[in-house]
């Protein structure tokens, strides 16, 4: 199974390189899939390649919902029937 996760571009650099940030976490990424992307937008993120660009609100969503699943099983050991 694969996974892809927004992310929002914290800072552009050189040859279609950028940092991104995920919960507090900065990675730099590749977004060379992806023209147009200007600091502050969101991507979706997959194996350190920016995929496409994501309307804010749908991230935050996105976001939102990963952190409520988050919560729900911390402490749980996993999901539970």
């Amino acid at each position: 199974m694969c996974l892809a996760v927004p992310a929002r571009v914290e800072r552009l650099l050189d040859n279609e390189m950028a940092v991104v940030e995920m919960d507090g976490l900065r990675k730099e990424i590749s977004l060379a899939l992806v023209d147009g992307v200007r600091e502050g937008d969101y991507v979706i993120l997959h194996v350190g390649y920016a995929l496409s660009r994501l309307d804010p609100e749908e991230a935050e969503r996105t976001l939102a919902l990963f952190a409520e699943l988050a919560s729900r099983l911390d402490g749980r050991g996993g999901p539970q029937p």
